[in-house]
């Protein structure tokens, strides 16, 4: 068998959701919602399916999503793609697993930042090349100049950018943008920029693309996912954005993994992307007031609560709440104590980890919350 995947340990959410399901523990690891996905979307893809779209759609996929995901962006996020400039995926890690495949070759460099999603060092390493780590800490999660430079050098090929950040929900600032352009336009790098959290932003602050740096159109792969905008995590449909010579080689990798997508998904997707700004915005509010009421009530029970301003994640500081635990203690203690699923930060890094922070999921009904929070009151000893 492959050593790297012989070796390899299953994931932290695929463990602890396992678990959940078997004590019956209230899960707030695992990313993702038990309600808000819009029954629109979901009756276009079932009108698709039913009225006979069910044989092989195009490699880069349908016509309509990728002139929606090109019109998507314009409207928001001001970016001037064309639909030639957009490739559908089974889903954001297949974006991921194409991006760095067509990239990355032997010897390779590819900086990324930890706390990391835990498929990049894997993927780069399959492709031959050699992750280069940048160490992230709380509580802003801030890249500095010294330790990305210290991660640079000659054979620097890529770098992979996760922002709005997990497990933190930190986003990159103007000035993190520009070090992140500056240092690929002088190491000639690529940027895969995994931005599955787009639009799940709070408190009034806007994803910015690091695509829209200067120097940065013709040298950025930029990933997204329905499954995160629509709440609809088991579709599995996501993209890559690229300029001509990027997207034509990504194409080529995507052709070999999954080949294409379901197409009566990509139609619902198609459909939901055109949705008036009033349906992101409502989304948006409606996340935030299930964050802060996670926050609120952590807070009560006197948990130190992160600064979290996006994604659909809170973490806790366990020694800033007087909890003299690791982060790894205390999920293990959650779960078999008070029925209460999260996930260590710690997960999140190869090495040399921040062992003193916990990810909980907000993305979850009211009811949900408050069980959950009434199981956590009883703090541990």
């Amino acid at each position: 068998m492959n050593p790297l995947y012989a070796a390899l340990p299953p994931t932290i959410f695929a463990t602890m959701s396992a678990r959940a399901r078997a004590t019956g523990a209230i899960n707030l690891g695992q990313g993702f919602p038990d309600d808000g996905a819009p029954q629109d979307v979901i009756d276009a893809a079932a009108a698709a399916l039913t009225g006979g779209r069910n044989q092989y759609p195009p490699m880069w996929g349908i016509p309509e999503l990728r002139s929606a995901i090109a019109a998507h962006y314009a409207a928001h996020q001001a970016l001037d793609l064309t639909a030639d400039e957009v490739i559908v995926t089974s889903g954001a890690t297949e974006a991921l697993a194409a991006a760095v495949l067509a990239v990355v070759s032997p010897g390779d460099e590819v900086v990324m930042f930890q706390p990391l999603y835990d498929a990049y060092k894997p993927l780069v390493e399959r492709a031959g090349g050699v992750a280069r780590l940048v160490r992230l800490e709380p509580p802003h999660w801030t890249i500095t100049a010294e330790a990305l430079e210290a991660a640079g050098s000659a054979r620097t090929r890529a770098i992979i950018v996760n922002s709005p950040l997990n497990p933190s929900g930190a986003m990159l600032s103007a000035d993190e943008r520009k070090l992140l352009a500056d240092f690929c336009i002088a190491h000639d790098a690529i940027a895969i920029c995994d931005e599955v959290w787009e639009h799940l932003t709070f408190d009034g602050a806007t994803h910015v693309p690091l695509m829209t740096e200067p120097g940065m159109r013709e040298r950025t792969i930029k990933i997204g996912s329905a499954g995160k905008i629509f709440a609809l995590t088991g579709w599995k449909v996501g993209w890559m954005c690229a300029a001509p010579p990027i997207a034509d080689v990504l194409a080529k990798a995507h052709q070999f993994l999954t080949f294409t997508t379901p197409p009566n998904l990509q139609t619902g997707v198609a459909y939901g992307l055109a949705k008036d700004r009033s349906y992101f915005d409502d989304m948006r509010a409606r996340n935030q007031r299930s964050r802060d009421r996670l926050i609120a009530g952590l807070t009560g029970h006197g948990y130190a609560v992160l600064p979290c301003p996006a994604t659909w994640f809170v973490t806790v500081d366990l020694a800033a709440s007087g909890i003299a635990m690791t982060d790894t203690e205390w999920c293990e203690w959650a779960i078999d104590a008070v029925g209460v699923a999260g996930i260590p930060v710690s997960a999140f890094y190869d090495e040399n980890p921040v062992t003193n922070v916990i990810r909980l999921c907000h993305a979850k009904t009211d009811a949900t919350l408050d069980a959950a929070l009434a199981r956590l009151g009883g703090r541990p000893k």
